[in-house]
């Protein structure tokens, strides 16, 4: 089924909580949905797809046509010997997924607890945590290919999945697909990832239980992020820079009282930007409507509800430049701007 809404308040569609409205509003349940609801909006008028609203910043109202997955159910559809494959509908929200993960005992998902959006975005986004990405268990990601007029199955290797990024979110593909499922292949045996040093400090033996894991990353953000439902924010707004190792010693000496912390991946040296910006300053500071959250740098909220879209950019900028000029590194949003 489709539901329509003309002129729709998306408010509530945004974890920022920004006040601003769309063109149209469509919703469906179904996977055969998606072929007629693309065929009744003309070619001319632009389409976005959104999942919770919790990566997303609204720069203005959005004329075109916003459409959101409401297909839900969760399904085991394989079993070996050590693991079972769920296919998880898109509009289902991911820590419901987890939670449901975590209660039949099954390892793989534990660690992304706590992150909001639904189950269709944390493939094209990538979440992580802890130390851990929905790319580690996903396995295949069903969508409708909207250049093929098809639907298609992608394999994890087909997603092309990089740190919070995938084929999803390229150029050249996004917009492409539309997600209505995504099968996540989870441990029957134990399986923990206690290895991020906040997960690691929290242990004093290695859990015995995935829910034992839940209940620490949950607390332990908690402890240091806001309850969008509380105070409004988009989570995570920038990304953790990859730098060189000669980056990396700018960096230092930009510093020369602290440890920097850091990491070796892939490309280069991945440092924190959240420290990036504490070592700026940051923390706690306000602008206008909008302000810096007090227990975590990295996440820009909207206290009261009345911070504008244009607020919330000219701190992003702020904030940019600050770090550019103390460390020569250049911050990257996370957050999607729309």
């Amino acid at each position: 089924m489709i539901t329509t809404h003309l002129n729709y308040d998306l408010s509530l569609r945004n974890t920022f909580a920004m006040k601003v409205s769309c063109g149209c509003f469509m919703e469906y349940d179904s996977a055969d949905d998606i072929p007629f609801l693309l065929s009744s909006i003309r070619k001319d008028i632009d389409i976005k797809h959104i999942g919770g609203g919790s990566n997303l910043l609204f720069t203005g109202d959005y004329p075109g046509v916003i459409v959101h997955s409401a297909i839900m159910g969760i399904n085991e559809v394989g079993r070996d010997s050590s693991s079972v494959t769920l296919r998880v509908g898109s509009g289902v929200k991911m820590d419901d997924f987890i939670l449901h993960a975590c209660s039949a005992g099954l390892w793989g998902v534990e660690n992304l607890s706590g992150i909001p959006g639904e189950v269709g975005a944390s493939a094209v986004q990538n979440v992580g945590a802890y130390g851990r990405e929905a790319a580690d268990t996903i396995v295949a990601v069903h969508a409708y290919d909207c250049d093929e007029h098809e639907f298609v199955t992608l394999s994890n290797e087909e997603c092309h999945f990089g740190y919070r990024d995938s084929i999803f979110k390229r150029p050249d593909k996004k917009g492409c697909y539309i997600i209505h499922a995504v099968d996540y292949r989870l441990s029957t045996i134990p399986a923990p990832d206690i290895s991020y040093p906040a997960l690691k400090s929290h242990f004093n033996s290695a859990p015995s239980t995935p829910m034992e894991v839940r209940e620490a990353v949950i607390a332990i953000r908690d402890s240091k992020l806001p309850d969008p439902a509380v105070v409004p924010s988009a989570g995570s707004f920038f990304k953790n820079p990859v730098i060189s190792p000669a980056d990396f010693e700018n960096v230092k000496a930009a510093a020369p009282d602290a440890d920097v912390p850091h990491y070796t991946v892939e490309g280069g040296i991945k440092v924190p930007a959240a420290w990036l910006i504490d070592k700026c300053g940051w923390k706690g500071q306000t602008r206008g409507n909008v302000a810096v959250w007090h227990l975590q740098p990295l996440v820009i909220v909207n206290p009261d509800r009345r911070a504008t879209p244009g607020e919330v950019i000219a701190l992003e900028k702020e904030i940019i430049s600050s770090v550019k000029q103390r460390f020569g590194v250049t911050l990257t949003p996370e957050v999607e701007h729309i």
